[in-house]
Order: C-alpha cells, then sequence, then structure tokens
C-alpha cells in the first residue's frame, strides 16, 4: 500500500473521520464503521485533505481536465482544497465549482458558485463517500445542463466497497449507469489491512471482536 494511503488512513482516525460503532447509514443500513467528512474542520486539516484528493486525483485520472465539481454541501470545502493542491503541488489550474441547493433569483443568478462550466470542458466530480450513488443521479442533470460537456469521473475518499442499489459496490453501479471512471484515496480493504491488530497512536483501533463485526457487515452487504 502507497505510504500517502496509510498516512490517510490514520489522518482520518486523527480528526474523527473515520469512526467504529454502531451506525445507520442514510439506506438504512446498521453499520459498525462510519465516515464523516463534517470533521475536517480547520485549515491545517482541509489543507492535508486537498493534498490527498490531489494525489488520487492524479494517479486515476491525470491533470487533462477543466473542473472539480463538488456537489453541495460536503463536496463545496472538498472541491475547493482539492484545487488549491493541485495548484500549488502539480502547477496545474483547475476551476473549481459547486451547486447551490436553491437557485438565486438576485445577484449573482443561478445554480452554481465557483468557476462557471464552459462547454467542451472536462469535470472530475469530487466527493466524500458514495454508498448508494443517488448524489450522482442529481448531478449528472445539472452538469448537462450546463452545455457540452464531459464527465470523465468521480473520487471519493472511502471505498465501502458495499452494494448499492444491486450487487455491485456503488463505484462499480456509477460507472456502469454513466460511464464514469471512479476512484477512491483509500477503499476499506485497506483500512481494514493497516488498522487491524496494529497499534497506533497506543490503542489498537480495529481488534478481533470489532474485525469480527466488519466481517459480518460485508457477509450481509458486501459487493459480489
Amino acid at each position: 500500500m502507497e505510504q500517502y494511503k496509510q498516512e490517510f488512513i490514520e489522518f482520518m482516525v486523527d480528526c474523527g473521520v473515520l469512526k467504529f460503532g454502531d451506525f445507520t447509514t442514510k439506506s438504512g443500513r446498521k453499520t459498525p464503521f462510519f465516515i464523516n467528512a463534517g470533521f475536517y474542520r480547520t485549515g491545517s486539516q482541509l489543507r492535508k485533505l486537498g493534498e490527498y484528493y490531489a494525489k488520487a486525483i492524479k494517479e486515476r485520472f491525470g491533470l487533462d481536465f477543466d473542473v472539480l465539481f463538488g456537489p453541495a454541501y460536503k463536496g463545496i470545502p472538498l472541491s475547493v482544497a482539492a484545487s488549491m493542491a493541485i495548484s500549488e503541488f502539480y502547477g496545474k489550474e483547475i476551476r473549481y465549482c459547486s451547486n447551490r441547493k436553491e437557485v438565486k433569483d438576485h445577484g449573482d443568478k443561478g445554480i452554481l458558485l465557483g468557476g462557471p462550466i464552459q462547454d467542451k470542458d472536462k469535470i472530475i466530480i469530487i466527493e466524500d463517500v458514495t454508498t448508494a450513488g443517488t448524489s450522482i443521479g442529481e448531478t449528472m442533470p445539472i452538469l448537462k445542463a450546463q452545455g457540452d460537456v464531459t464527465a470523465l469521473g468521480l473520487v471519493v475518499s472511502v471505498d465501502r466497497m458495499e452494494r448499492g442499489q444491486g450487487n455491485k459496490s456503488a463505484l462499480a453501479e456509477i460507472e456502469d449507469v454513466y460511464g464514469l471512471k471512479t476512484t477512491a484515496i483509500v477503499t476499506m480493504e485497506e483500512v481494514v489491512e493497516h488498522l487491524y491488530n496494529k497499534p497506533y497512536n497506543g490503542n489498537i483501533v480495529i481488534d478481533d471482536q470489532l474485525k469480527a463485526a466488519i466481517d459480518a457487515y460485508y457477509e450481509q452487504y458486501g459487493a459480489k
């Protein structure tokens, strides 16, 4: 596993973004782990997060694209942080763009904020985590309404590696339905591999009991 992936897993633990316990996802699944990007709260955390996203984007997609689109609301700071990191570390100027939940009818009117989307733009969508793929179904029509644009792919922080609507993972379903390439900074398999029965900051984050709960979850909801 690449060094930046290991660092990112520990970074999520440090920030309280990756939690273990008893949770219920938006889709109603009882899960022993939960990822909440809302816990990235400081300038230094967002700076580091942008760097990890930038590395994952460059590794999977390269830098031949124009816009990084972050769906409202959690995608807004992600698109800003990652576009700044791409500029700083790779010298490529990428426009960030996000949608508003409500169309603005005064001042800077419209549904978008940030850099405008133009004909022939190549776009990468950035999100925190995708469980069922519902937000992509809302995002794609917004992008297509802006003109003759190409959505190249989707990057998320963690691939939960569980079924979406069918038997495939949510990311695999998005690839099939929308023709998007997808990638994640890390997968849950990599998270478990890095943290299981290994001390981190004096603690075992994933012990045998938690590992058994995670295995049971994937027995029920794991992608085929």
